[in-house]
């Protein structure tokens, strides 16, 4: 499919009930997930200790952060857009959060994006995208969402 070249409020709007499209897998590391927990402080030692998740954890390896792997969220959706004549764009919110299986170490992780809902704020494009995080090979996904975006279009 490619990447999506948004120029406009309409080019969002014909997206409106579809697929937007399909990013690239992006592998989790240890390292991410080491440098998630010195920026957060969470240490919990299913995601720190490879050594004793082995034995203790039920998933017999690390695990993501959920918050790491919903902070990816930025990065899978710009891998998916392009958008352009912009000024400045907004996180707006998120709704519906749904973990539903942790992602692993080395797992590799892509967001499938769709159009839920777009509005005309006074000339800002207020988009509210379902985003399905996939894990490559498993059938659940890590989690979806509705994310809601501003976008002020130059």
């Amino acid at each position: 499919m490619g990447k999506q070249i948004i120029n406009s409020y309409a080019d969002f709007e014909s997206f409106l009930g579809k697929e937007i499209g399909v990013s690239n897998y992006i592998s989790i590391s240890q390292e991410q997930i080491d440098k998630f927990a010195d920026a957060t402080l969470d240490y919990q030692w299913i995601h720190t200790d490879p050594e004793r998740a082995a034995v203790e954890s039920p998933f017999k390896s690390t695990i993501a952060h959920g918050y790491l792997s919903l902070s990816m969220l930025t990065y899978l959706w710009f891998d998916i857009v392009d958008v352009r004549n912009v000024k400045m764009i907004v996180n707006y919110g998120i709704e519906k959060l749904r973990f539903q299986q942790p992602v692993k170490v080395n797992d590799k992780i892509r967001a499938v994006v769709s159009l839920h809902e777009i509005k005309n704020l006074r000339g800002i494009a207020k988009i509210t995208v379902k985003i399905v995080v996939e894990i490559e090979g498993q059938r659940k996904p890590a989690y979806d969402a509705l994310v809601t975006f501003l976008y002020h279009f130059e």
